[in-house]
């Protein structure tokens, strides 16, 4: 017989605790979900500030914007005629 033939017969002790057995139960009272709002937080004003800096490059066609921003590394900040 097998080594992994000879495992799957042996029976568990029902005191030696399994992975399928709930080792810890968290009360609904204990649970304190204080980093998962911070990731959420996290998230909502990093797309506060994307939408904010999409509103100027899309719709107002004003500062700030990328292109702009750009062009007047690249000039020196002279002025397109």
């Amino acid at each position: 017989m097998s080594h992994a033939t000879d495992e799957s017969t042996q029976i568990q002790d029902p005191d030696q605790p399994t992975d399928s057995d709930q080792v810890r139960e968290i009360g609904h009272d204990e649970f304190d979900p204080v980093g998962a709002l911070a990731l959420i937080g996290l998230y909502f004003l990093i797309l506060v500030f994307l939408w904010f800096f999409m509103y100027f490059v899309e719709f107002l066609g004003n500062d700030p914007t990328v292109v702009s921003g750009i062009v007047s590394v690249v000039t020196g900040g002279v002025g397109l005629a």
